[in-house]
């Protein structure tokens, strides 16, 4: 159900001048094949060394772009540079092999499909242009083939040869195509899982102004209640009514409660800003959450991480899990345990696993689990924000929160986090 975004999703050029170059080296790899099985394979006198150095140079400039792409960002017009030279060497092999008449001549239109999905419509007509000149130059000059035969076994020969090269088009027009869509979709997914992550970002922004202002305005009159209440209690204690005293402090002790869960709605609303990051083992962790947690939670703990640590802000990610362990609680059967697992994910991930043991969650409702204000408990009973700022939580610190249920096995809510130093 997560989806964990890259931190820079890659641009469409990068991924386009990728798949260029490992077509560029299967076509290079298929002409050297070619111009092998044609020389010797079907004894044509045609230039080895002339045409073996035109793919030679095919294979340097695939190296060169290979360098330029790890020194630097792809541009489009790389793209556009590179299937350029493409056409011109290609023209070049086709010179020396029979111009027009050779059977592979049609290839022209690999490099313009694929450009007509990856370049600009006018750089598209202009690697058109230049193929179709290209074309055009091969019919006034060109190195014959050295045909033997008769004209009934060349034009054999020549028809054979245009299946073969349909077909080499075809597989590199579609796998270099379907290759490009898969990635590009993928790409999508990721930048659609950043815009989610911003728009709960800025939800989480809006709750921790709210809570701010919330505990700004009810600090004053919550003051004003204890000293009055305090008076009064002074006031009840000289004349011994003791029943009324109690009640007095029973309303203290409530006052008190609320100015301290106001002091915590700004770290409840995911604002952690201040608290520092620290070097917090796991035994440590999940004694902190057991703390204020009410009794009935099952602990496992693998021994891969009984002795580990993590690097995280304290309160906050002990608030985080915390409030899922109260979920799990809630949903749970009075008297039914909840379950709560630490393990490890490789070398470097931990993965708490809170389950309980209700009643499950339907399909249809468990793709609105997350979202802020949105619960499946009676009125009065919660806000649906526990599992929404968990997650806020969870994924600034590099992790994922991810909830697993089926109506009737209850619910799993997983969360992995990086084990290594601060993000």
């Amino acid at each position: 159900m997560a989806v964990r975004p890259t931190s820079e999703p890659i641009s469409p050029a990068r991924i386009n001048f990728g798949w260029l170059i490992r077509l560029r080296f299967a076509t290079v790899a298929g002409q050297a094949l070619t111009i092998g099985a044609v020389r010797w394979g079907m004894d044509l006198d045609i230039p080895i060394g002339p045409l073996y150095a035109l793919v030679g140079l095919a294979f340097l400039s695939n190296l060169a772009c290979i360098g330029y792409a790890r020194a630097g960002t792809p541009q489009d017009w790389w793209l556009l540079a590179a299937m350029a030279f493409d056409v011109l060497t290609f023209s070049g092999l086709l010179y020396l092999t029979g111009g027009p008449e050779n059977p592979f001549s049609f290839l022209y239109l690999v490099p313009i499909a694929i450009a007509a999905i990856t370049l600009r419509p006018a750089w598209t007509w202009m690697l058109v242009l230049l193929s179709l000149a290209s074309s055009a130059v091969l019919f006034a000059r060109h190195r014959p083939l050295p045909m033997g035969g008769g004209h009934a076994g060349h034009m054999v020969l020549h028809l054979r040869g245009m299946w073969v090269a349909f077909g080499v088009a075809s597989a590199f027009i579609v796998y270099f195509l379907l290759r490009v869509r898969r990635a590009l979709a993928a790409r999508d997914q990721e930048l659609d899982a950043s815009r989610n992550l911003a728009a709960r970002q800025e939800r989480l922004a809006s709750l921790a102004t709210l809570a701010a202002g919330a505990a700004h305005e009810l600090a004053t009159p919550l003051s004003t209640i204890a000293i009055v209440a305090k008076d009064l209690e002074r006031e009840v204690a000289a004349a011994g009514n003791r029943t009324t005293v109690e009640d007095v402090r029973l309303m203290r002790q409530e006052v008190e409660r609320c100015r301290q869960i106001l002091a915590r709605m700004r770290t409840d609303a995911g604002d952690q800003v201040g608290e520092r990051f620290v070097r917090v083992s796991v035994r440590e962790l999940v004694s902190d959450c057991l703390a204020e947690s009410a009794p009935g939670i099952d602990v496992a703990l693998d021994e891969a991480v009984a002795g580990g640590s993590a690097t995280l802000p304290r309160r906050a990610f002990v608030q985080a899990l915390r409030g899922l362990l109260d979920n799990a609680r809630q949903a749970s059967p009075p008297g039914a345990p909840v379950s709560l697992r630490v393990s490890a994910d490789g070398a470097r991930r931990l993965v708490f696993q809170v389950a309980d043991r209700g009643r499950g969650i339907a399909p249809e409702i468990l793709g609105r689990v997350g979202e802020p204000f949105f619960t499946t408990k009676p009125t009065g009973k919660g806000m649906g924000l526990g599992i929404f700022l968990a997650r806020a939580i969870v994924e600034r610190l590099g992790g994922e929160l991810s909830i697993g249920s089926a109506p009737g096995t209850g619910t799993t809510a997983t969360v992995s986090l990086p084990v290594g130093e601060s993000p």
